[in-house]
């Protein structure tokens, strides 16, 4: 990709003014030109997944509780297929989600019963808490289902997920379209007021990124809190399951022993790549 175009788009996401407050209703979308690089971008860094396998790979054993991974906005289980490879490398027993392609919340059908009774059954399966990873919208449905159950997940991870003003995103219309469900209606907008509530006893990483180009950066983070944190990374928002730092991050979450959460610490190298 041109190098010029990609810093200009990048110097313009960052003369944003800071806002600590991610729902905030005056956030905007990301650039539309930092939206034309999202394919090639992630494919970029699809690609560096080949040199930092081997780093990837060896970053521990996990105590083999279940991890479910919840696919984006239009995107199906194979999308975190990747991840879940890593997860199972790192010990701990991977599952889809099985619902199929995500189209959001609509009239015709309960995702949310459906993927209640999902939760259910991993816990049940494995009688321990289960880990939840949403990338995009299927961190938003993370965080609920996690509101919905918190005797039976044991952590959050969301990554760019649009967990304040939906309009701050530049797939809000199509959306509206696919799932026939407005953002306007009541029951969006009584979800979207309730996503910043803090969780009862549920840890929760926002990982977010400041050259996304589908969710604003802004609304990907949540208030810190005793167990939320929010965290940094420079990526595009279709890569974030193949980055090797969100992976990075993720393993590391993860191999926390339950009920002794702490927040991600970024120092030595870890500065080069988190904020």
């Amino acid at each position: 990709m041109p190098a010029a175009v990609y810093s200009e788009a990048v110097e313009g996401i960052h003369r944003q003014p800071f806002r600590d407050d991610p729902g905030s209703q005056d956030a905007e979308p990301p650039s539309l030109l930092l939206a034309l690089l999202e394919a090639p971008r992630a494919l970029t860094e699809a690609s560096t997944l080949i040199p930092a396998r081997s780093f990837l790979k060896n970053l521990g054993e996990g105590d083999g509780h279940a991890v479910m991974t919840l696919p984006g906005f239009l995107a199906t289980d194979g999308s975190t297929r990747v991840l879940r490879r890593y997860c199972e490398e790192w010990g701990y027993a991977a599952h889809p989600w099985e619902q199929g392609r995500n189209l959001g919340l609509s009239h015709e059908r309960d995702i949310e019963q459906s993927l209640d009774q999902r939760l259910a059954e991993l816990y049940r399966q494995s009688g321990k808490k289960v880990s939840l990873i949403g990338w995009s919208l299927g961190g938003l449905f993370a965080r609920e289902m996690a509101r919905r159950n918190p005797d039976m997940v044991r952590l959050v991870i969301t990554l760019g997920s649009p967990l304040g003003n939906p309009r701050a995103t530049n797939a809000w219309r199509l959306y509206e379209f696919l799932s026939g469900t407005s953002i306007d209606e009541a029951k969006i907008q009584k979800r979207v007021r309730a996503l910043r509530d803090p969780l009862r006893n549920v840890p929760v990483t926002a990982i977010y990124s400041r050259t996304d180009a589908i969710v604003s950066w802004q609304i990907s983070k949540l208030p810190e809190g005793k167990l939320v944190e929010n965290l940094g990374i420079n990526t595009s928002h279709l890569g974030m399951g193949f980055n090797p730092a969100v992976l990075y991050a993720i393993a590391d979450r993860l191999r926390q022993p339950e009920g002794r959460w702490a927040p991600f610490e970024i120092r030595g190298f870890r500065n080069l790549f988190f904020h």
